[in-house]
């Protein structure tokens, strides 16, 4: 709480995690805008290892900046020193941020704020010929450019400058985006022309019902199999229980699937979702039937008494956004 009110008012508008007032769907929106409106060279950049590679060293020269109060400081450096204790043996740390620890999200923004947020704004921007942007979620971030060239020269010092502080980028999760709907004079032999992922979405060019190209934002494929394998793992595991039980908790999971899932655009995987989700739990229903084995007819009867949650959108993104075909 002290940390977010030294640093909240240093914060730039491109940091969306882990601050009040502020979310993911506002980063995915922000990310959309900007690509919609001619932004179109990606950086997705993933660091390798971020939360557990931060150093100590250049943690505790950032904070000398802003946060001098003794009592403070000693309560962060108790956190960076706890240790991690495996198989009786006490490892010390000398970088990373506490996994699960409460302080982390603020560590983890304060170290790239200085380290990202005010180079990108302060150096990057200055330089490069036309708009740039960049939009970052915690240690998740995008970068968004009007031209190949300022893509280009960005690309080739964003590793130099993240290991200046002891980071680095993940080569087979860091890719440069060709994003363009239409990539006339084909694709540079230094991009990419794909869609991509960025806080559990795909992003891809769709026509819109005017023509026009529009950014649809779809549930990932790796969040969506994440999410069913756990759907899966509760039925086989509690398979045992009343039927009502069973409902309350699977209703559970799908309208938090959708409180997140559900933009406008990605309404058919919601529905695919809720689909395979009814699946699972007539597979798992039907083993622990005696006699009467549990036909489909039988499960669509169970299913009137005890319905689950339609897929349906929650977050309904920019009018240009919401006339997707």
């Amino acid at each position: 709480m002290v940390l977010e009110a030294v640093y909240e008012q240093d914060f730039l508008p491109c940091s969306y995690g882990f601050r009040p007032g502020r979310s993911a769907h506002q980063a995915l929106r922000q990310l959309s805008s900007v690509m919609v409106h001619g932004q179109r060279w990606v950086l997705d950049v993933d660091v390798r290892k971020y939360f557990d590679s931060i150093p100590h060293v250049h943690l505790r020269e950032i904070l000398d900046q802003r946060v001098t109060d003794g009592v403070v400081r000693r309560m962060i450096d108790k956190w960076l020193n706890a240790g991690v204790l495996e198989a009786g043996n006490l490892h010390l740390a000398t970088e990373g941020t506490p996994q699960g620890g409460v302080i982390s999200p603020a560590l983890s923004n304060i170290f790239l704020h200085h380290v990202l947020d005010k180079w990108f704004e302060d150096v990057v921007r200055p330089r490069v010929r036309g708009k740039a942007t960049l939009v970052r979620f915690a240690d998740d971030f995008v970068m968004t450019f009007e031209t190949y060239h300022d893509a280009k020269r960005v690309m080739d010092v964003l590793g130099k400058r993240l290991g200046r502080f002891g980071l680095a980028l993940h080569p087979g999760k860091t890719h440069f985006i060709d994003f363009r709907p239409q990539r006339h004079g084909g694709t540079p032999p230094d991009c990419q022309a794909q869609s991509f992922d960025f806080l559990g979405f795909t992003l891809s060019w769709v026509k819109s019902r005017k023509g026009k190209d529009v950014v649809r934002q779809t549930t990932a494929k790796s969040r969506f199999a994440r999410s069913l394998a756990a759907v899966k793992a509760w039925c086989r595991a509690n398979r045992h229980r009343p039927v009502p039980e069973q409902r309350a908790w699977l209703s559970a999971a799908l309208n938090g699937h959708y409180a997140y899932y559900g933009v406008t655009g990605n309404i058919r995987r919601l529905q695919e979702y809720r689909y395979h989700v009814e699946r699972i739990w007539h597979k798992w229903l039907a083993r622990r039937t005696r006699g009467r084995s549990l036909t489909w007819a039988r499960f669509h009867a169970l299913l009137q008494r005890h319905p689950l949650p339609l897929a349906r959108i929650i977050h309904r993104y920019t009018r240009w956004n919401e006339s997707l075909a």
